[in-house]
């Protein structure tokens, strides 16, 4: 498995819109895209700084992940997502290095990415996403 660059870090909000404020105003950065991942009960917004994207997450339901997130460790990170060229691939070699896997196999998630995630039990407690590289 070859990590080509962090995709993006993910940070769990309760509020997008007053979050996409504070990124724009304080810290001078242009939201490029929100977009809602049904299945996924979340509601995104993305911003770039450099190849590394920044993406705001608020729960559109209390039983989401990201809400249950939310209501146990309040706001803040939630994962950090690496770029591979092949995410079913990579899952196999880390099935094989006994890694605990949340996702079996890959899911479309925002930015119609396929991604996957790692238990964080496996990652120092850390909650790792792994993403196709971008579309060309």
């Amino acid at each position: 498995m070859e990590l080509t660059h962090i995709e993006h870090i993910g940070i769990a909000v309760n509020n997008l819109d007053e979050s996409i404020k504070f990124y724009e105003d304080v810290l001078e950065l242009k939201c490029y895209r929100i977009e809602e991942v049904k299945d996924q009960k979340v509601k995104t917004a993305f911003f770039q700084v450099g190849q590394t994207k920044i993406e705001l997450l608020e729960s559109t339901d209390t039983e989401g992940p990201i809400g249950k997130f939310i209501e146990k460790k309040g706001e803040g990170m939630h994962h950090i997502a690496f770029a591979v060229n092949d995410v079913n691939s990579s899952l196999e070699e880390l099935k094989k290095k006994n890694i605990k896997l949340i996702d079996d196999t890959t899911r479309k998630g925002a930015e119609d990415l396929d991604i996957a995630f790692l238990h964080p039990k496996s990652c120092n407690g850390v909650l790792i996403e792994l993403c196709s590289n971008a579309k060309e």
